[in-house]
């Protein structure tokens, strides 16, 4: 995913401003401040307040307009673009030697940390390039240039330095991208091995207490008549019914691994098999970006149990999943037109408890309550916005 790669599925993944914006701007800005000195302390030209003032618009707004574009499929024209603009200033100055070169360099961060690197690589030399042909329009090179010490090592400074600068940036950019992808499988493996040793828990040591006690209770049915010890002692055994279930419920998620894949895709698939049970119809619409693993895995154990709670408890006919995967809010809703909250929780039930528990792991805002118009119940998950990933 450069991020945008990464978060088609994503930047913005949950992500903040991406850092190579970050480094075109204070590149740029220094760029800008530079030719604007230099015009300043030296005449370069007999125009060179024109040059300056221009250099002062053209700044924040070639900016914007490179914000407002890096993740559009024809951004590479706009970067196209804003090289020319660069360039005219280059032949403006009226010397290749120019305050601008430095501005002009700043050009190649954007294209530099766009994948596939042998395109970023040639995207330096097609600068070189034009940045030769720009040399040959603003100054005819002398005869010595290829015997002139000073005159030669300059030239290929100016040539050569496009070049380094793309293969660094790219270079760079492709490290990031093996270090993030390696980060996220050791997040996947080690939240994969908490979740298979909480099972294990599970299974061998709570799951058989709790049956032996249902097995002990039981073995009371026939030495305890009706009455209130009797009630006492169904309520009991029904809840260890419950508490084996919810167990059998919780060791099978724990060891159904999301495998990386993305979480409305996960969503799409259960909500295509609670769907099979007729109790309702079950819509999802939207998409959601790649979220980290941790993340990824409670924000769909939320999902997925806020789903389950409306086939089985809701008497609904019908429940909408929105997936909202905005950069700047990643949210997720499930309502229903069910028969909304009960005013005293279920015996039991522990599901939402446990869906207030993994909101508060992740940092997210959770809210559950009545559905549009009051009917029915919304289950409203907000992620968080961690800010620029590295």
């Amino acid at each position: 995913m450069t991020s945008r790669q990464r978060d088609r599925g994503t930047p913005a993944v949950l992500r903040g401003p991406p850092r190579w914006f970050e480094l075109l701007t204070m590149t740029r800005l220094l760029g800008a401040a530079l030719a604007i000195a230099l015009l300043l302390a030296h005449r370069v030209t007999h125009h060179d307040p024109l040059l300056a003032l221009i250099t002062l618009a053209w700044t924040p707004l070639s900016l914007l307009i490179l914000r407002q574009t890096q993740d559009a499929p024809w951004a590479p024209a706009v970067w196209a673009l804003d090289a020319c603009a660069a360039f005219a200033l280059v032949l403006g100055g009226g010397d290749w030697r120019s305050p601008f070169y430095v501005f002009a360099l700043t050009t190649l961060v954007l294209p530099a940390t766009s994948p596939p690197w042998r395109r970023a690589v040639a995207w330096g030399l097609c600068f070189s390039a034009a940045y030769g042909a720009v040399a040959l329009l603003t100054e005819k090179l002398p005869d010595d240039t290829l015997t002139n010490t000073i005159r030669l090592e300059t030239l290929a400074t100016h040539l050569f330095v496009p070049v380094i600068v793309t293969t660094t940036l790219a270079y760079s950019s492709l490290l990031l991208e093996r270090l993030r992808a390696a980060r996220g499988q050791s997040e996947r493996l080690a939240l994969q091995a908490e979740r298979q040793r909480i099972a294990w828990e599970l299974h061998d040591s709570a799951k058989q207490r709790v049956h032996a006690a249902h097995l002990m209770l039981t073995a009371l049915d026939g030495a305890v008549a009706d009455g209130p010890h009797r009630q006492l002692l169904d309520g009991a055994v029904g809840e260890l019914r419950a508490a084996t279930s919810d167990m059998e419920t919780s060791v099978a998620e724990l060891r159904t691994p999301l495998d990386g894949r993305p979480v409305d895709v996960l969503l799409r698939e259960r909500a295509a098999e609670l769907s099979q049970t007729g109790v309702a119809r079950i819509d999802v619409t939207g998409r959601l970006p790649t979220l980290p693993p941790l993340v990824a895995a409670h924000t769909y154990r939320i999902a997925a149990e806020a789903l389950t709670n409306a086939v089985r408890h809701a008497g609904c006919s019908a429940i909408s999943v929105t997936l909202n995967g905005a950069p700047d809010a990643v949210t997720l809703t499930i309502a229903d037109d069910g028969v909304g909250m009960p005013d005293v929780p279920r015996p039991g039930g522990n599901g939402l408890r446990s869906m207030h528990g993994r909101a508060e792991t992740i940092g997210a805002q959770l809210h559950i309550g009545p559905g549009p118009g009051g009917r029915g119940t919304a289950v409203a998950l907000a992620l968080p916005h961690p800010g620029g990933s590295p």
